[in-house]
């Protein structure tokens, strides 16, 4: 008897022993097997093909970026469900899409809901969602002092590689580990999967590094991708990676599918002038071309970049940097910064990309200047292999970081309407520079995203509990999500009804105002009979902080009974806006060094300053060629506190996304985004502390703020009244909404 219960312990043993060294470690044993490589897809110079009817035709990836976050959820939390993803495939197939992109390992849900959605696909002989998944780089060793062959990048990269080939093959139990998702995948979705883009958008530091801590490193042969003697160290490591992951399919599986190299702008395979070189920090070349498979892959090998309209637009800056002659540059930069700098540039090894343009090439079907176009016509030209632009995309977030100065097609401060026009005129210049597919970042929205410029503003420990609506990264999606279960609590739209008694904050002879706030906005109803749009001008005072305020503003020569640190001004359809008492200027705080030119923390504003100025955003913070003993202010901003008149009402036919205000019958409706108003996490109602008492920007808690109503010509202080402001902490709320850019979108592609 004991021989059999130590019989069955070894037995069990052992069983879990190769169950786990299986699905957990991707143990497995090679037989030699016989059996013929397959492949579906291939390529060619600039095409595509899939494998249909028994023949490959071309296929256009036309795709969509699929992130990992909702509301009140970071993306490392892997929230989405089975439920969610199949609503989704179905919305993507409609838009007409053929492709969805990852990024990285997904919870098991993701690839559960596409293995069912594929299959009720082909069922009803529809076609199917294929995929394009992502192998992700660790955020901290990319961001390190490592170079790309240490430990966290490449080993990891490889056998994060094999993981998801084992998972996409149904043969993997994950556990997840440095923000990958986890669970126990079973299903094969492989005969969906086009192919893999490597890597990410990668660091110069990084590229440079390598290329710089590994000059013994002259190349990679390997059995499917190897080196020209041309290649980097860094270069090297990529082909290593696209090597060692075709060879695991391959002999594992006895499969092989598309391999590309994730790649941006920063590190393009082109050198620029000094200038362009300079303004832009553009100091590194990832040349994929020196990366050539062998006759033994036998799928295809494209190359793929995340190209936007509006950043970085280096041709908009070569067309600048023509102005400047040899001996102009050398007298700002001085003789020997000049020859440095273009001893730097011969040194990348890299071909000018004007060696790749013609003059027609830089204007549209339309005829116009485009630089965004110019530029994938470069990509095109150069490459021997297909381009694929796997990122493009447009934010219809309300804050604004870059300009596209020559179509308009800038990053924030957009309509949803212009949003999905200006997809469109994208997908037209990337196919009409030859590309061989695309796919648009993103499919939803996702909260939790932060923008360079505003992340000095905002709590970063609690995006995700509300939506920022001056952080345009948040807005990049074609469907969004909108506080409230099931509508919000306020639609601007100048019917007044959902306004009730007890929003009635404040109550005098000129009107009543009313107040109330969800995930997104702080909404104001100013309800008057005396008020002419057209001849007065509306003031709300607002005074959100102890620490600083005036009940005077000279601007505009009115007072107020508490210190107020904001003004609303609603001046008629085109001049309202809202100013913000000097001392509180976030702008002035952080980057006092761009656009004033004496440190204000040396000569802080007055705490009661009468001073109010117009709310800006950063965008450009510094000159093509900055001259700072000028003395002059030397970035580029946008005036965000300048409001819009129109309907914010989605359901309203004459809808307008960016709509700050709507007039009424009786008054004007007005919804402010929390930043606008220098909350850092309105979910827990926590301001700007006073920046010249701390140094910078810090919490402070409030637990109410006090509002007015006044008017032009009226004699004494515009009263005022506490507003109180309790917050919701995790427990958010929200719907999920199409943009009006899908539907522009979907009748395009339909068209096609």
């Amino acid at each position: 008897m004991k021989k059999f219960i130590i019989c069955t312990c070894v037995l069990v043993l052992l069983c879990f022993g190769g169950w786990y060294a299986y699905f957990y470690m991707g143990f497995y044993i090679s037989f030699g097997s016989e059996k013929t490589v397959e492949t579906f897809m291939q390529a060619d110079e600039d095409t595509i093909y899939m494998l249909q009817d028994g023949e490959y035709r071309p296929f256009e990836i036309r795709g969509v970026n699929i992130g990992n976050g909702i509301p009140g959820e970071w993306g490392a939390d892997f929230a989405i469900t089975e439920a969610d993803y199949l609503r989704w495939f179905s919305q993507i197939s409609e838009l007409g899409a053929n492709t969805i992109r990852v990024y990285t390992i997904l919870h098991d849900d993701f690839y559960n809901a596409l293995y069912d959605y594929n299959l009720q696909r082909e069922a009803a002989g529809e076609a199917p969602l294929y995929l394009l998944h992502g192998v992700w780089a660790d955020d901290y060793s990319r961001n390190s002092h490592k170079d790309m062959y240490d430990d966290g990048l490449l080993p990891e990269m490889i056998e994060d590689g094999k993981t998801i080939i084992d998972i996409i093959h149904g043969h993997r139990s994950h556990l997840g580990r440095d923000g990958d998702g986890s669970g126990n995948y079973r299903k094969d979705i492989s005969r969906w999967v086009l192919g893999y883009i490597l890597g990410v958008d990668w660091e110069s530091g990084l590229v440079i590094y390598t290329n710089q801590n590994n000059p013994e490193i002259t190349g990679y042969q390997g059995t499917y991708m190897s080196t020209t003697a041309e290649a980097t160290p860094f270069e090297a490591a990529l082909a290593q990676l696209g090597d060692e992951l075709i060879e695991y399919e391959t002999n594992r599986y006895k499969q092989q599918r598309l391999v590309s190299f994730s790649n941006w702008p920063t590190t393009d395979p082109f050198r620029y002038s000094i200038i362009t070189s300079t303004y832009r920090l553009k100091s590194a070349a990832v040349n994929v071309e020196h990366i050539q498979p062998t006759e033994a892959f036998i799928s295809g090998y494209f190359a793929s970049y995340h190209v936007y309209a509006y950043y970085p637009d280096y041709l908009e800056t070569e067309l600048e940097a023509a102005d400047y002659s040899d001996v102009m540059l050398e007298e700002i930069f001085g003789e020997n910064q000049a020859n440095t700098l273009e001893y730097r540039l011969e040194r990348l090894g890299a071909p000018a990309i004007q060696d790749y343009l013609a003059e027609a090439d830089y204007y549209d079907g339309q005829g116009r200047l485009n630089t965004y176009y110019a530029y994938l016509k470069a990509l095109n030209n150069f490459h021997n292999i297909p381009v694929v632009i796997a990122e493009y995309g447009l934010t219809t977030g309300r804050g604004r970081a870059q300009v596209d100065v020559n179509t308009g097609r800038s990053q924030g401060h957009i309509t949803e309407q212009e949003q999905g026009e200006g997809l469109v005129s994208c997908y037209t210049d990337i196919m009409a520079a030859g590309s061989a597919g695309s796919c648009l970042f993103s499919w939803q929205d996702e909260w939790f995203k932060r923008t360079w410029n505003t992340l000095h503003a905002v709590d970063m420990d609690r995006s995700p509990y509300w939506s920022d609506y001056q952080t345009n990264e948040q807005f990049f999606g074609l469907l969004t999500f909108d506080p409230g279960e099931e509508e919000s609590i306020c639609y601007v739209d100048g019917n007044p009804s959902e306004w009730m008694e007890e929003d009635v904050v404040l109550e005098t002879d000129a009107g009543r105002l009313s107040i109330k706030y969800d995930e997104k906005f702080l909404y104001f109803y100013a309800e008057t009979e005396k008020y002419d749009p057209e001849m007065d001008v509306l003031y709300i005072p607002l005074d959100i902080t102890p620490k600083s305020g005036s009940t005077y503003c000279e601007n505009y020569n009115v007072s107020f009974e508490n210190a107020a640190d904001f003004l609303i001004c609603i001046d008629g359809a085109e001049n309202s806006r809202v100013l913000v008492q000097e001392r509180y200027e976030v702008l002035r705080a952080i980057y006092w060094e761009s656009y004033y030119v004496q440190n204000p923390y040396i000569y802080p504003p007055d705490s009661n300053s009468p001073e109010f100025v117009n709310i800006n955003m950063a965008m450009l913070l510094r000159d093509v060629l900055p001259r700072q003993e000028l003395g002059q202010a030397m970035g580029e901003v946008f005036e965000t506190g300048l409001l819009r008149c129109g309907n914010a009402n989605p359901a309203g036919e004459d809808f307008d996304s960016l709509a700050d205000f709507c007039f009424t019958e009786q008054g004007v409706e007005i919804r402010l985004p929390w930043q606008l108003l220098n909350f850092s996490d309105p979910s827990q109602m926590m301001v700007h502390d006073d920046y010249y008492e701390i140094y910078g920007v810090e919490n402070l808690q409030v637990r109410q703020l006090s509002a007015g109503l006044g008017f032009s010509g009226e004699e004494g202080r515009i009263p005022m009244a506490p507003f109180e402001l309790k917050g919701w902490r995790n427990k958010v709320t929200y719907h999920e909404r199409l943009k009006a850019s899908y539907y522009i979108l979907q009748d395009y592609w339909a068209a096609q």
